[in-house]
């Protein structure tokens, strides 16, 4: 049971990493719009560079309100420490780069968002650094993609729009054995669904801009750290365990036993790469935090509903949910997820049948739902690929990658479950006549 030494997680979604400000007695987290803070004497500043004290110096490297998040995050996650971006995107870019180089590889699920596998594909590839990747649920691909330069696993809690869910304790078990870190994005599940690192991941991270903040207002991202993995044991990564020399020569594993990647992701990642999250970013993802738990509660209840009206139309060929037997991560999902198959998340696909024009002609017909290139909001959102962010392809390349001239993503709000399923009525009447 939860109590004052060890809070439950609303108590630490409203209070972890703040108090009520010092000088003026403020009780909600205040702003710091400030690019730098005022030295007491030169022996402080010399200290604050020579990481021997705490406080703030730039507000590149960090800020007051964005340590709260930090904090936050970590307390969430249940790890010893965050880092606050300007993005998801910013953070995976980060976790990347701050443990490899030319050279070196990663093992990647194929069930990423699109912005993560294209950074991985094409861009971490002109830079030298190649990826392998294997389907989630494929364990045997797993481990047979390890190279001697491998250096991090990679997946999602949950892929999108798939839900393919990760087995996380397995993967985790072939990274460790490899002597890598596995590094998740539990963008679509937040802590309030699962734990990663309970499970044996070592680093996590967000696009706060999705179900963190939750009101489709900012865009942000946090990778946090579990402290837990032994970095001098693995012998793979000496940009921890040596002697940096962009850094006054030190070596992070020594400097922090337990907190090595988060000081040089922030000494040189922050510095160097400059991909920072305002201070009034991060309080309004911090506003979003404090809801989180009522407002996945409701994006579940909302999207069980949903689920079952689509499994039951006609003109519905496929829904993808876990929450149905038929999802090939059921039973996963029912053993990783903190309220099973449920826990998937309220972001999914599903086909219609018919032909582009059908998938055209329901989109144009919802009216509560916004069509747009977002998830995690607190209204609901729909996107036809094959008309979108697909819409160069062929029916037969769409085929190949998973998407049909038909396939639907939403992402489920807060609306009255009752409301959003009329909507989807009269939109798949209007799909069904387009065909005629």
């Amino acid at each position: 049971m939860s109590g004052y030494s060890d809070p439950g997680f609303d108590t630490l979604a409203l209070h972890a990493g703040a108090a009520p400000d010092p000088a003026t007695g403020a009780r909600a987290v205040p702003i710091h719009l400030t690019t730098s803070f005022v030295f007491e004497s030169s022996d402080h500043a010399a200290a604050l560079f020579n990481l021997e004290r705490a406080g703030h110096v730039y507000s590149r490297i960090s800020n007051p309100t964005n340590a709260v998040f930090e904090q936050r995050m970590a307390a969430l996650e249940g790890g010893i420490g965050a880092i606050a971006t300007a993005s998801g995107q910013a953070a995976l870019h980060l976790s990347v780069a701050t443990l490899m180089g030319a050279g070196s590889h990663i093992v990647a699920s194929t069930a990423l968002y699109g912005g993560s596998q294209n950074l991985l594909h094409y861009t971490m590839r002109r830079f030298g650094i190649e990826t392998t990747f294997v389907k989630p649920g494929d364990i045997d691909g797993w481990r047979a993609a390890v190279r001697p330069n491998t250096k991090l696993f990679f997946g999602e809690t949950v892929g999108n729009p798939g839900l393919d869910v990760l087995d996380i304790p397995t993967v985790s078990q072939i990274a460790h054995e490899a002597g890598v870190p596995l590094l998740v994005d539990s963008t679509l599940t937040t802590p309030y669904l699962i734990k990663p690192f309970e499970l044996g991941a070592d680093l996590v991270y967000h696009s706060a801009t999705k179900f963190l903040s939750g009101h489709g207002t900012v865009i942000g991202g946090v990778v946090v750290d579990a402290g837990s993995f032994d970095w001098e044991k693995s012998g793979r990564f000496p940009e921890l365990t040596e002697a940096y020399a962009g850094f006054h020569n030190m070596v992070f594993s020594e400097e922090s036993t337990v907190g090595a990647f988060l000081l040089r992701a922030r000494r040189e990642g922050l510095r160097d790469f400059g991909a920072c999250l305002s201070p009034h970013s991060a309080w309004l993802i911090l506003q979003g935090i404090e809801t989180l738990s009522l407002r996945m509660d409701r994006h579940m209840g909302n999207t069980e509903k949903v689920v079952q009206f689509l499994a039951s139309h006609p003109l519905v060929s496929r829904v993808g949910h876990p929450l149905l037997e038929s999802h090939p991560s059921h039973a996963l999902a029912g053993k990783l997820l903190r309220f099973g198959a449920k826990g998937a998340g309220s972001v999914f696909s599903f086909d219609i049948k018919g032909s582009r024009e059908q998938g055209k002609a329901f989109i144009e017909a919802l009216k509560i739902f916004s069509h747009l290139a977002n998830v995690g909001d607190c209204r609901s959102l729909v996107i036809h690929p094959a008309s979108t962010t697909h819409f160069r392809m062929s029916d037969e390349a769409l085929a190949a990658g998973g998407i049909g001239p038909g396939t639907i993503r939403l992402s489920i709000g807060l609306e009255d479950a009752d409301d959003l399923i009329d909507d989807l009525k009269r939109a798949l009447k209007a799909a069904e006549k387009a065909g005629v």
